[in-house]
C-alpha cells in the first residue's frame, strides 16, 4: 500500500481480462466525457497486451474506490494516464507514474518517455521528464514530447534555490 497525502492507495498491475471494465470506466470518464476525445482515437490494440497499472483508495470501511490508471507500452512509453477528477490532488497520479517507472525499470528500460498534454508538462517535469520537441496536436489536445530516465524513485526533483520538492498533480 502507498500513502501519500494523507490517502491510502493500493497499485496493481491490471490483468486486461479482469480489470477491462474497470481501466476503460477511468479513461471513459477522463478522455472521452471530460476532454472530449473520440472515442475510436481511445482505444487501441496494444490494451490487451500492455501492462495497466491501477490504484484504488482505500477507504476507513476498507472499502477500495478505483482512482484511475496508466499504462507502459514495449516502447518505454508511458501513456493513458487519467486520474477521476475527485482524486485529482490527493497524490494517485504520483504513485501510478511512479510505479509505471519502477515496472519499466523492472522490465529492462533504462528511460521512459511520454506525450504529455502541456497543462500537465510541470507535474511531470518534477517527476524528472524533460521536454523535447516542438508542442504537438494530439486527439485535438496540445502535447510534448517528454522523456526521462529510468532511477530516480523518490519522485523529486531540485527546486531553483536547490531543495527538494514535491511532485505536483495534474487533472
Amino acid at each position: 500500500m502507498t500513502s501519500l497525502l494523507g490517502q491510502d492507495f493500493v497499485l496493481e498491475i491490471a490483468s486486461w481480462p479482469r480489470d477491462r471494465t474497470a481501466i476503460e470506466s477511468v479513461r471513459r470518464a477522463v478522455f472521452i466525457e471530460e476532454q472530449h476525445v473520440p472515442e475510436h482515437e481511445e482505444w487501441d490494440d496494444l490494451d490487451p497486451v500492455v501492462p495497466h497499472v491501477v490504484a484504488y483508495a482505500v477507504t476507513a470501511a476498507a472499502k477500495r474506490d478505483l482512482v484511475g490508471t496508466g499504462r507502459l507500452e514495449p516502447t518505454g512509453k508511458i501513456g493513458r494516464v487519467a486520474v477521476l477528477p475527485q482524486y485529482r490532488g490527493t497524490g494517485a497520479g504520483l504513485a501510478i507514474m511512479r510505479r509505471l517507472v519502477d515496472l519499466a525499470g523492472e522490465r529492462g528500460f533504462t528511460e521512459v518517455y511520454l506525450n504529455a498534454q502541456t497543462y500537465a508538462r510541470g507535474f511531470y517535469e518534477r517527476l524528472g521528464f524533460r521536454a523535447e520537441g516542438p508542442e504537438f496536436d494530439e486527439v485535438g489536445i496540445p502535447h510534448q514530447r517528454m522523456r526521462r530516465a529510468v532511477g530516480n524513485r523518490d519522485g523529486t526533483t531540485a527546486g531553483h534555490d536547490g531543495d527538494a520538492q514535491p511532485a505536483g498533480e495534474p487533472r
